[in-house]
């Protein structure tokens, strides 16, 4: 199965693409599942009522619900414990950041139905996108790194507090609690890391589009996260005779022109003239099958013999040395670039050196490591 993840700085037209992808899939036989944040009546409005696309529509406040009402039943220890009145499920509304955690939950699901060839993903705006696919990693390393001091203190205090509190002490529901909220940020990661899994951008192209769309694909990188290409989409005629579309069409060409330089395949969409409104028009959108992309490859590679170093190297397309920034700490890299930041493991070779310096040329990070003496075993 194959997932296609699509997202674009707002505005551009990814719900669209999205959906136009998802029909021209389907059209050739694919078993297509189309998961969007939009309201239904609007994915369904491009795709007309007889397509051939299954679409799943989130809804924040309903997960918002579902997971606090099985979390209190969870915890109905500690609520009876603390004198605590528990919430109905119909006083629940969604909180902030609740549509997020809606959507990877139905990307979880969808990949995991096993119903489906393709899944087309509508994500929210670019910068948004990365850091939301970005999410389950860094929970899953916040909860390794809280969890076993938790348990541990709740192990040694639980019979003291039992006894003070005459009640069971609620430490095995707090770490069943977590361990199944690791679980489901685990599928959903490896969702996200599996080779079947591809991002594809989608942006007006024009001066507006430029820089989001750099720092766009400077965080996908970052996060190691494929991009199967780039769809321009609203593309204006080039042979237009009215000067004021003419000059449009010159920018855009100039914006098209640095995107092609970037190293990833662009697809250009015309303007239909007005906004797409049924399957005829979708139909009118070159938007293409989804095609290969692979993973950026972080590669270490050995230079002792010439310079005495390991070097890491990091493709961060689109970085620049004023805002980019590596701490290491212990046994990670702390990575910041633009506004994205990642935590990162080091390789096993790499945690018995220490770092010696840091080159960025042509869109490369080059992290210099060398041994260190008391770990790296001699010759």
């Amino acid at each position: 199965m194959r997932t296609l993840l699509i997202t674009g700085p707002g505005g551009a037209g990814s719900t669209t693409v999205a959906a136009a992808t998802a029909r021209a899939a389907a059209a050739d036989g694919t078993r297509v599942l189309l998961v969007s944040a939009e309201p239904r009546q609007r994915v369904e409005g491009l795709l007309g009522a007889d397509t051939t696309v299954a679409v799943r529509t989130v809804d924040p406040d309903a997960t918002f619900r579902e997971e606090l009402v099985t979390l209190q039943a969870r915890g109905t220890t500690v609520l009876n414990l603390l004198g605590a009145r528990p919430l109905q499920a119909e006083e629940l509304t969604a909180v902030p950041g609740a549509g997020q955690f809606a959507l990877l939950r139905a990307l979880r699901r969808a990949a995991s139905g096993g119903a489906h060839d393709l899944v087309v993903v509508d994500l929210p705006p670019l910068r948004e996108a990365v850091d939301l696919l970005a999410l389950p990693a860094q929970l899953r390393r916040y909860l390794r790194r809280l969890l076993p001091a938790e348990r541990q203190a709740a192990r040694a205090l639980r019979p003291v507090l039992a006894q003070l509190a005459g009640v069971p002490m609620p430490a095995q529901w707090l770490y069943e609690t977590a361990a199944r909220w690791d679980e489901e940020l685990a599928a959903v990661e490896a969702v996200i890391a599996d080779p079947g899994t591809a991002v594809r951008v989608v942006a007006e192209p024009g001066p507006a589009a430029t820089g989001a769309v750099r720092t766009g694909l400077l965080g996908l990188a970052l996060h190691r996260l494929p991009v199967e290409g780039l769809a321009a989409n609203r593309v204006l005629p080039r042979d237009s005779a009215d000067t004021w579309l003419a000059a449009l069409a010159a920018q855009q060409d100039k914006c098209l022109a640095e995107w092609a330089a970037a190293a990833v395949p662009v697809r250009e969409l015309p303007h239909l003239g007005h906004d797409p409104a049924g399957p005829g028009d979708l139909d009118r959108l070159p938007v293409g099958r989804p095609g290969p992309a692979a993973r950026p490859q972080w590669e270490v590679a050995d230079r002792r013999a010439e310079d005495g170093v390991l070097v890491w190297r990091i493709p961060l397309p689109g970085a620049t040395k004023d805002a980019l920034d590596l701490v290491r700490r212990g046994d990670e890299l702390l990575l910041a670039a633009g506004p994205f930041r990642r935590i990162v493991p080091l390789p096993s070779a790499l945690r018995r050196c220490t770092v010696s310096g840091a080159a960025l040329r042509d869109g490369e990070l080059a992290v210099r490591f060398t041994p260190d003496p008391a770990l790296w075993p001699a010759r």
